[in-house]
């Protein structure tokens, strides 16, 4: 399991995908991110770790300033009622901790527990900012390298766009 930013980066690098990763002080909160990272060109993340009624597992990754709603994210995922998974499954799972919740943390999801969901508004972004497994730096890549990553993983990511599809379906 990759627990610290060294170990993701150099996989990154073994991997050739190209990363510029920034220190900052410790953040849990998308503003705190924010007053830290807004410089950063690309799309900045908000991840989402989630659990349904049914025992799965989402990774749900969008631009930090999309709203989710979850009882229409599980229609929309199909999935049972969807919750926040508690702090010690996020660690046994995807091998961080709240506040360092990452769309790279896939790599860690060696049992294929959990599905790796990316709004396409996010993708739309030429790069991605998002935490290298800890939340005191932001690691920027291609939106495309994301993709391959994730796909080297094992994970075929569930590409959707929140708010055009959301809105399609029927009032909660």
């Amino acid at each position: 399991m990759l627990t610290t930013r060294e170990q993701v980066l150099a996989h990154l690098h073994e991997l050739g995908i190209e990363q510029r990763t920034v220190l900052h002080p410790a953040v849990f909160t998308v503003e705190q991110a924010q007053e830290h990272t807004r410089h950063l060109d690309g799309g900045h993340c908000k991840n989402l770790f989630l659990k349904d009624n049914k025992d799965r597992l989402w990774l749900v990754t969008c631009l930090d300033e999309q709203q989710v709603d979850l009882n229409r994210l599980a229609k929309l995922l199909g999935a049972g009622r969807l919750s926040f998974a508690r702090g010690e499954l996020l660690a046994e799972v995807l091998g961080v901790a709240p506040g360092s919740v990452t769309p790279l943390a896939i790599v860690n999801d060696t049992g294929s527990r959990v599905a790796a969901v990316l709004d396409t508004k996010l993708l739309a972004h030429e790069k991605i900012n998002c935490h290298p497994l800890e939340n005191d730096a932001t690691t920027t890549l291609a939106a495309i390298d994301l993709l391959r990553f994730i796909r080297e993983t094992g994970h075929e990511p569930v590409l959707l766009d929140l708010d055009r599809t959301l809105d399609r379906l029927p009032p909660a």
